[in-house]
């Protein structure tokens, strides 16, 4: 059964490089839709967040496939999974 795409006002967890105790970390991040399209979700941060080069982002808006497993909905998926497909691949 396929899932349902993320809706703009929707509530979501990205995880992404953002700002946490004045370090720079890769984690899961609260965040909400702002823009939706066929295949692409915006997704934008009340605080920084940064590109995988360490850039920040002016806007505080990532954007993210909408079958990512980097996405989810908040309560649902296993994080942990994520995580340890990373480190698995290194």
């Amino acid at each position: 059964m396929a899932r349902a795409k993320f809706e703009v006002g929707e509530a979501v967890e990205m995880r992404c490089l953002h700002r946490r105790n004045d370090q720079i970390v890769l984690d899961w991040l609260a965040g909400s839709v702002t823009e939706s399209d066929y295949r692409m979700v915006g997704v934008q941060f009340a605080v920084a967040v940064y590109a995988n080069t360490g850039q920040a982002i002016p806007d505080r808006t990532l954007w993210c496939t909408h079958g990512s497993p980097n996405l989810l909905r908040p309560g649902t998926g296993d994080r942990t999974q994520v995580a340890q497909e990373d480190s698995v691949d290194d």
